[in-house]
């Protein structure tokens, strides 16, 4: 079904995200992806052909424009809201993770550390020039993000596995969605990115993972997402000082921090 023939059959769009980089759109059962980049596009199918769990159907492709089915059942949670999924749900993503992770990597590069580091300081340096956040909070999770930038054997990631882009059905994982970021990557930033903002899933999340997680990892990447995050999304729409979002992780990072006295 072209777009034309969507767009003629429903009578309801709706933008589930828009902003200057891209966007999507749900009409019925069809997802539409405009995005201008088509590097993020190519990513996004080839990761999902390659990814051993569940994800989207592809339903066409027509430069800007990638159609996809949507999938069964919800979204494992929302940021900012507590999550009605349970427990077996957060650790079915947790095993899905693992089995992507123990997947061959795919065949393009990922992020060097070097180039995130970069971005990191720009960003800390702007979010304090700028008034957005206290000098103090972003000294402190900067300082914490440092144990998140050290070389780790790369695995096939998500790149940006929010609790929004796993979908779930009671207690099992019907897919994952939104690959654009997917690449040889830390597994431990998956598995932060999914928690970030549910502290209290992380357990869950471990357990249908298995094998040793380094927390303190998770939490680094906790606060170094959130302190590049931050400014992108007040620029772009969305609100990162909502309650439970990414200026709340930061805060929360800093008291555990100040605890320690560190």
């Amino acid at each position: 079904m072209g777009i034309a023939a969507i767009l003629t059959a429903m009578h309801e769009v709706e933008v589930v995200v828009a902003h200057s980089e891209r966007a999507t759109l749900r009409v019925g059962d069809v997802f539409l992806k405009v995005d201008a980049d088509q590097r993020r596009i190519d990513v996004e199918v080839e990761a999902m052909a390659l990814a051993p769990v569940p994800t989207p159907e592809v339903l066409w492709r027509r430069p800007p424009v990638l159609a996809l089915a949507a999938l069964p059942g919800t979204a494992l949670g929302l940021l900012g809201e507590p999550s009605t999924a349970s427990s077996a749900a957060w650790a079915a993503a947790g095993a899905a993770i693992r089995k992507l992770h123990d997947a061959p990597l795919p065949p393009w590069p990922g992020k060097g550390l070097e180039e995130v580091a970069a971005k990191l300081d720009r960003e800390c340096e702007s979010l304090v020039a700028d008034d957005v956040l206290p000098a103090d909070l972003v000294a402190r999770n900067r300082r914490a993000a440092e144990t998140a930038l050290q070389p780790r054997t790369p695995v096939f990631a998500h790149g940006d596995l929010q609790i929004t882009h796993v979908f779930v059905d009671g207690d099992e994982v019907t897919g994952i969605i939104d690959w654009s970021e997917a690449g040889p990557g830390d597994a431990l930033f998956d598995l932060a990115i999914l928690t970030l903002g549910h502290e209290e899933r992380l357990g869950d999340v471990i357990a249908g993972y298995g094998g040793d997680v380094d927390v303190d990892v998770i939490r680094a990447w906790w606060s170094l997402r959130s302190l590049l995050a931050t400014r992108w999304l007040a620029e772009h729409g969305f609100d990162p000082f909502a309650p439970g979002c990414e200026v709340d992780v930061l805060r929360a990072e800093d008291e555990r921090l100040r605890m320690l006295g560190r």
